[in-house]
């Protein structure tokens, strides 16, 4: 099946094609850095790392440029509050977006751009529209006239031609002709302080918009395939990269437009007042698992709103475990296959087991259902996601794949084992959620847990039981199932 999208600029579904045949080239507004982005944010990011991993789980080759703005009126604002350099301010929010990106599991773009490396491409870029026509200067700035780019609104479809004289479509409080022409370069004020550049277009900075029409046209090219960001973009945001772009070029900026919906949190708007307001540090802070957070950020289809609730982040820590305890007995079961192997092969050496019960013990048939499972399962899984990224149905399918193998898990062979295990990875290039690392379980309660599984083993239950204890006291628990046991971390 073809990969359909929604493209916001045709309100409908499309068949994606990229401009290039297997090569997609992607665009994402990355965070303004001036503070700890809060979950809101991450959501627009995360619908972007779904459709990144997926579009490399189709086989396409994927160039990714996410922005970095670290120059606007926000970022100048609190550098000065905080009595630092825009420089030094900007590069701490940046390096905590990216371990918090890190902590997420999203997939780091190719190029992350700074605002501030770009100022000659944007200064080009404002000259062409100047010579063009479609911009002017006046005693505060150079701004684009709306009014010269026929096809404004085409994204957003708004019609500006009811707005009010005087009555502003943006917060740019400048001296412009006309109150919905935005700005392109912002000559310097004394309350920019040391933040300027000298350039053949004046002394200043750039306007928000042109930074990524400027960044994403010189890294990507004059027409790229996709553009992503969160709804409160598309007007006038993405409504002026289009204009500038294309008055400047004369091509199509980009082919589709994807756009996530808004997050609440516990029903209501995200905000300080009402104690909702969460950065992912906040959230970590409280004891929830970035694993969770994901998967609750990545469960519902991007288009629709996320109600963002700390009962779905403990659904998620269940649903998280559920995968977790799964590849845990699947490890068990190839691990056991290769200490039998070991102990049958040291036996074989020694002339204590024959050459035909050696072979008839590893001879195990296997299960020709699983494939069909497996087979079933993986196209109901990319159907869902071909229909615009569709994952609540896509991880309906998942989990009841899950439930399945769990039924069979104690008649499983090892090569069975292998081979699910070697899907539920391959479904992960898109979910990102099944990293886990032994590391996160000190060796000292793995040790523990293995001489308490010994003492089951020999019927010494009162070691097991006192075992058992020392593990609680550090921590961490034993659940013990049909196929051996799990440790879990005490929350």
């Amino acid at each position: 099946m073809v990969l359909r999208l929604y493209n916001t600029l045709t309100r409908a579904k499309e068949d994606f094609k990229p401009l290039k045949l297997n090569e997609v080239k992607m665009y994402s507004c990355g965070p303004t850095v001036y503070n700890y982005p809060h979950i809101g944010n991450y959501r627009a990011f995360m619908s972007s790392d779904i459709l990144k991993r997926y579009l490399l789980y189709k086989g396409y080759n994927v160039a990714h440029v996410m922005n970095i703005t670290d120059v606007d009126d926000k970022t100048i604002r609190d550098s000065k509050k905080e009595k630092k350099s825009l420089k030094e301010f900007t590069e701490f929010y940046t390096l905590a977006f990216l371990e918090d990106m890190k902590a997420l599991n999203i997939l780091t773009p190719d190029i992350m751009p700074k605002a501030t490396d770009y100022i000659d491409e944007m200064v080009k870029l404002v000259q062409k529209l100047l010579e063009k026509g479609y911009a002017y200067k006046v005693k505060d700035g150079i701004y684009f006239k709306i009014s010269s780019f026929k096809d404004y609104g085409k994204l957003s479809h708004i019609d500006l031609s009811h707005t009010k004289k005087g009555k502003r479509v943006s917060n740019d409080e400048y001296d412009k002709t006309n109150p919905n022409d935005f700005a392109l370069w912002k000559f310097w004020e004394k309350e920019d302080g040391d933040v300027f550049w000298e350039t053949k277009i004046g002394k200043g900075r750039p306007g928000w918009h042109i930074e990524c029409s400027a960044m994403s046209m010189k890294l990507l090219g004059k027409s790229f395939d996709i553009h992503t960001g969160g709804v409160d973009l598309i007007f006038p945001h993405h409504e002026n990269e289009i204009a500038q772009s294309e008055a400047a070029t004369g091509k199509k900026f980009v082919s589709f437009w994807l756009h996530n919906e808004y997050i609440l949190v516990e029903g209501k708007k995200m905000s300080k007042s009402l104690g909702n307001f969460y950065t992912l540090r906040d959230l970590l802070a409280k004891g929830y698992d970035a694993k969770s957070i994901r998967y609750l950020l990545l469960s519902t289809h991007y288009r629709q709103q996320l109600n963002f609730t700390l009962d779905g982040l403990d659904a998620s820590k269940h649903a998280i475990e559920r995968i977790k305890e799964l590849v845990n007995k699947l490890k068990r079961k190839i691990d056991d296959k290769t200490k039998i192997k070991t102990q049958n092969a040291n036996l074989l050496k020694n002339n204590l087991l024959k050459k035909n019960e050696h072979d008839k013990i590893h001879d195990k048939t296997h299960d020709k259902t699983i494939t069909k499972l497996i087979e079933n399962t993986k196209i109901g899984f990319e159907e869902s996601m071909d229909d615009d990224l569709n994952i609540s149905e896509a991880l309906g399918i998942f989990f009841g794949f899950i439930t399945e193998i769990n039924k069979r898990t104690d008649n499983l062979s090892s090569k069975d084992a292998e081979i699910i295990l070697g899907f539920l990875t391959h479904i992960d290039r898109v979910l990102g959620v099944m990293k886990f690392d032994d590391e996160e379980i000190p060796e000292e309660i793995i040790e523990l847990a293995k001489k308490r599984q010994e003492a089951r083993n020999n019927k010494n239950y009162a070691e097991s039981d006192n075992l058992r204890e020392v593990m609680k006291k550090k921590g961490y628990y034993v659940d013990d199932t049909s196929s051996g046991y799990a440790i879990k971390k005490i929350v």
